[in-house]
C-alpha cells in the first residue's frame, strides 16, 4: 500500500471561532485516512501551505511508517528547525496516517497504541463564553452549560489587555470574576481557571494566593512556557495545580518542563504537538514523572477530539480534556458519525481507525471564510 495523494479542506464553523483544517490521505488500495492541523486566525491558510509543502514527501510511502514519517519529517523536512506551522502540518498528516493503519488493521487506533485505559474519556467545556466581561453575565451562561451534562468548565476571567503586568483594578477583576463563578455554580463543578500565558509572576502569585478558597481545578499557563524558571517559581510559591503545555511543540520541548519541575499537569495539544504518538510519548514521559495529562484540544469536536480521544484513552495519567462547544454544531453537520458529549464525557469509539468520516460535500457547503481582521492595540496599555 503506497500513499497516492493529500487534500485539505478549510472549513468555516458558521460562527464564531475559527476556520479548521481537515486534512485526508489516500491509497492506492482506496482506503483514505483523515487527520486535523491546529489553526489561529489569520494564520490559517499558511499552515494549509504547510500540509501541502510537506505532503509531497508522503505520496508513495507507506503508511504504515508512521514514526519513521514523523521523525524524518523533523529531521530532514525541518531541519530540526520548526514552526507552530509545521508541527501543525505533521500532526494532521500523523493522524491520517494512524486512521489508516487502524482501518486497514479493523482496529480502533487506540487498539494499536497498547489498548485502552478507560472506555470513555472525560471532557470540560470550554468556547461557550460570550466575549464579554461581565462576570454576572459569564456565571449565567456557565449555568446553561451545565445543563447540557458538562461537570467541568474553562474561561478566562481575566479583562483585557493580555499584558504581564497588570493593575490591581485588573487583579481585582479577575479574582471577583472566579469568585461569582463559584458561588454560582456550587462547590462540585470543577472550575479551571484560564490565564493564557499572560502574567509576570509577581501578578500569577498574588491572584493564585487570592483565588485559593474558590478551589480552582487548576491555573493554566499563569506565565509563558518559554520561560520555564518564571512558571517554576509560581509552582513553587502557590497552593493551586499549575496546567502548562499548548505552546510547546514535540517531547523535546516537554524535556525541560520535567526537569524544572516546573508543572502538575500538562496540556500539548495533538493537532500541533506532533501527532497521536507524540502526545502518548509525552504522556509517559509525564507518567514517569508523577505529572498527569490534560490535553488541550482548540480543534474540532470531530478529528481532532477524536485523535485526542484515542491518544487518551492508553494513558493512565490522563485527567481530563477539552470539548468546545461552539463547534459542536459544525460536527454535527459534517462528520459520520459526530463525536458527542454525554454527561460530561466522550465514549471510545469503536469502529476501525478513529471511527469518524467526514462528509466533503457538507466541508465544501461550510467552506473556508475570511475572519474579520482582529484589533491590534495602537499603544501596549489600550484596554
Amino acid at each position: 500500500m503506497k500513499v497516492t495523494g493529500v487534500e485539505t479542506f478549510l472549513v468555516h464553523p458558521q460562527g464564531r471561532g475559527k476556520n479548521l483544517l481537515f486534512v485526508k490521505v489516500s491509497t492506492d488500495e482506496g482506503i483514505h485516512g483523515w487527520g486535523e492541523a491546529y489553526t489561529q486566525q489569520d494564520r490559517d491558510r499558511s499552515i494549509e501551505t504547510s500540509v501541502h509543502e510537506l505532503g509531497t514527501y508522503l505520496i508513495g510511502r507507506d503508511p504504515w511508517a508512521i514514526k519513521h514519517f514523523t521523525y524524518v519529517a523533523y529531521n530532514d523536512f525541518l531541519g530540526k528547525r520548526g514552526s507552530m506551522e509545521c508541527y501543525s502540518a505533521i500532526s494532521a498528516l500523523e493522524h491520517a496516517l494512524w486512521d489508516i493503519a487502524g482501518k486497514v488493521a479493523g482496529q480502533p487506533v487506540y487498539n494499536l497504541l497498547g489498548g485502552p485505559c478507560r472506555d470513555k474519556v472525560r471532557v470540560y467545556a470550554n468556547g461557550w463564553g460570550d466575549g464579554g466581561r461581565d462576570p454576572h453575565a459569564t456565571a449565567a451562561r456557565a449555568l446553561e452549560i451545565l445543563e447540557q451534562g458538562f461537570t467541568a468548565l474553562k474561561w478566562d476571567p481575566f479583562p483585557n489587555p493580555w499584558r504581564a503586568h497588570i493593575d490591581k483594578d485588573q487583579e481585582k477583576a479577575a479574582i471577583e470574576g472566579v469568585r461569582i463563578m463559584r458561588e454560582t455554580v456550587g462547590p462540585d463543578v470543577d472550575l479551571m481557571v484560564e490565564v493564557h500565558r499572560r502574567l509576570a509572576p509577581i501578578n500569577a502569585i498574588r491572584v493564585a494566593h487570592a483565588i485559593e478558597e474558590y478551589r480552582p481545578y487548576w491555573f493554566e499557563e499563569p506565565v509563558s512556557a518559554r520561560n520555564l524558571d518564571a512558571m517554576a517559581e509560581v509552582r513553587s510559591k502557590i497552593n493551586l495545580p499549575i496546567m502548562t503545555g499548548e505552546e510547546l511543540y514535540t517531547k523535546t520541548e516537554f524535556r525541560e518542563v520535567f526537569e524544572r519541575r516546573a508543572a502538575d499537569i500538562l496540556n500539548p495539544d495533538v493537532c500541533n504537538v506532533g501527532g497521536i504518538l507524540e502526545l502518548k510519548e509525552i504522556a509517559a514521559m509525564a507518567e514517569a514523572h508523577l505529572v498527569a495529562m490534560s490535553p488541550h484540544n482548540y480543534n474540532s469536536t470531530m478529528i481532532g477530539l477524536a485523535a485526542t480521544v484515542h491518544a487518551a484513552a492508553t494513558m493512565p495519567n490522563f485527567l481530563i480534556t477539552e470539548y468546545f462547544v461552539n463547534f459542536e454544531g459544525l460536527g454535527k453537520a459534517i462528520a459520520r458519525p459526530p463525536l458527542l458529549q454525554k454527561d460530561g464525557y466522550v465514549q471510545l469509539p469503536t469502529t476501525p481507525g478513529l471511527g469518524i468520516d467526514l462528509d466533503e460535500d457538507a466541508l465544501r457547503a461550510h467552506a473556508y471564510q475570511h475572519f474579520p481582521q482582529r484589533r491590534i492595540r495602537q499603544y501596549a496599555d489600550e484596554p
